[in-house]
């Protein structure tokens, strides 16, 4: 079995870090990393260079876990992907960090982590920064 964690460059994606490679020790499980940038996205970038995913893999192996970072693209069904993914991988549990926003933010821009609560066809944990 597998811990799949959403990982942006944020404070939120270290939280989710952090949590997943904790879950995925406790469970005996390994742990795939998505980094998953939007085709056409523009404003702060989210895909992680080489160095990044580098140092990802290596704070898995301080905490006993081996470490699959993918880097997938989408369209605007980021939680369809984790779906896909989690399936692909038999995952047990999805992890990712969550920020706080107002509840305008939310209504205007819609809201993935809750997409991906709702939609998720396996356990989902939150991890705030």
């Amino acid at each position: 079995m597998t811990i799949l964690i959403g990982y942006l460059p944020a404070p939120e994606g270290e939280a989710a870090l952090r949590a997943g490679f904790a879950e995925a020790k406790l469970r005996s499980s390994a742990a795939v990393v998505i980094n998953s940038q939007r085709r056409g996205a523009s404003g702060a970038p989210t895909e992680i260079g080489e160095d990044e995913i580098k140092r990802i893999v290596d704070l898995g192996k301080e905490s006993d876990v081996d470490v699959e970072v993918l880097q997938p693209d989408h369209e605007d069904d980021l939680p369809g992907t984790l779906n896909d993914l989690a399936e692909e991988y038999e995952v047990q549990l999805i992890v990712i960090g969550l920020r706080k926003r107002s509840a305008i933010g939310k209504f205007i821009l819609g809201s993935q982590a809750q997409r991906i609560l709702l939609e998720a066809e396996v356990p989902v944990l939150t991890a705030k920064a």
